[in-house]
């Protein structure tokens, strides 16, 4: 084709092959990743490790996605091999994050039991309480992991990751799930979680010297509590908490603004906010796969959420989704529009421009099938036109005019 593509690009797809990881550009990328690792000592160098570990777990997503399975195999492999170095170090032995990062590589390749093995592992010696971050992000991911294999709500309080999230509440050390879960350790897991939530809200509206780790801790601690209620009560007492914990956060974040007329806080609050509302509208649409529920919550949240957070690609993938479903693309062209006219980023733009060519490709299935050789008669201008349209606008934006992807994508319609 002509060049080389660096690294990935996952949105521009030739022919029937969607452009992966090139050979040079992987070749590039691990040498800047061994050359820059010899540099870094300590906390550095753990960092860097951290960063090179979700590098190799995006490309594993990447073949789970194409469906390329001695690839995956072969990357599985690799990526393993280089995370049992990186905890080897002496260095990583205790980074939680670095274990969290293993533990989920063998999850995505499938090691479901080896997988729990290491987080055990990782919980056993991390120490207790819900004041610790890491062991909270931690305990998080693995009940999001367990609870994904459930397939339905009933009996989900005798779960594994009802386990996890109760023994997170508990000041004895982790013990690895038996199989049954006492319902006195819900009953005092469920206070244990609504005090330490009371008391992070009540302080987030103070000033405080250790903000940014609060912010995340705050997070942490409302996706687990979200989760244990979701789990033991139900979708309406997980919502609550959510919107417990958003209205909080707003409040904070617009005082912070009033008192000092500048930006102090604004930095940790909205990305506290954002990273609840990810949470909560992920459980929303997890909930509507396993049971019946309407859609409206969902739609709402999203759209109240991607009004304020513009530039969040997971809540547009979620809104072009469930947009899919409906009949009627007028309510979601409104959005779009009012959306791209006020925010800067470009994200409205290209996920405006994807939604509209999901639309075209439905329709000319739709039309073309069963039919042989004969194809459409009325040839579908409209939506060619749009798609146009917004592709000129979008390259008139002052974002838009620098953004190479934008550019070939436009191309690549055209052609």
């Amino acid at each position: 084709s002509g060049f080389n593509s660096i690294g990935h690009m996952d949105m521009m797809s030739r022919g029937r092959h969607q452009i992966g990881h090139s050979k040079e550009g992987e070749e590039f990328i691990q040498n800047v990743f061994h050359v820059v690792s010899q540099m870094f000592t300590g906390k550095e160098k753990s960092n860097l490790a951290v960063c090179w570990l979700q590098y190799e777990i995006s490309k594993v997503i990447q073949c789970l996605q194409a469906k390329k399975k001695k690839k995956l195999k072969a990357q599985g492999r690799k990526s393993k091999k280089l995370a049992k170095n990186f905890l080897k170090a002496p260095d990583n032995r205790n980074n939680l994050l670095l274990w969290k990062l293993y533990a989920y590589l063998e999850w995505l390749l499938g090691n479901t039991d080896d997988s729990r093995k290491v987080f055990d592992t990782a919980l056993c010696t991390a120490g207790t309480g819900l004041k610790s971050a890491q062991l909270c992000s931690l305990s998080l991911l693995y009940a999001q992991l367990e609870v994904e294999l459930l397939e339905s709500l009933e009996g989900a309080v005798m779960s594994r990751a009802v386990h996890i999230l109760t023994k997170l509440t508990e000041n004895g050390p982790y013990v690895p799930y038996s199989g049954q879960v006492l319902s006195v350790s819900v009953l005092k897991a469920r206070k244990t979680y609504e005090h330490a939530l009371q008391d992070y809200l009540s302080k987030t509206s103070v000033a405080d010297q250790d903000q940014v780790n609060d912010a995340d801790q705050l997070v942490n601690l409302v996706g687990c509590y979200a989760l244990f209620q979701y789990l033991t009560v139900g979708i309406d007492a997980a919502v609550l908490i959510y919107k417990q914990a958003s209205e909080k956060l707003e409040v904070s974040a617009s005082r912070k603004c009033e008192n000092t007329g500048e930006n102090f806080g604004i930095l940790n609050f909205p990305t506290a906010l954002e990273a609840v509302t990810l949470l909560h509208t992920n459980l929303l649409r997890f909930h509507m796969k396993i049971s019946v529920y309407p859609l409206n919550p969902l739609r709402e949240a999203l759209t109240e959420a991607l009004k304020r957070f513009p530039s969040n690609q997971s809540l547009w993938r979620s809104y072009v989704h469930i947009q899919r479903k409906s009949h009627s693309a007028s309510k979601a062209r409104r959005f779009f529009d009012t959306v791209t006219r006020s925010a800067n980023s470009l994200e409205p733009w290209l996920f405006a421009i994807q939604a509209e060519q999901m639309r075209k490709k439905l329709t000319e299935k739709v039309q073309r099938a069963d039919v042989g050789e004969i194809h459409c008669t009325i040839p579908e201008t409209g939506l060619t036109n749009r798609i146009i349209a917004l592709f000129e606008h979008a390259v008139q934006s002052e974002n838009g005019t620098h953004c190479p992807l934008l550019w070939r994508m436009y191309l690549n319609f055209m052609v």
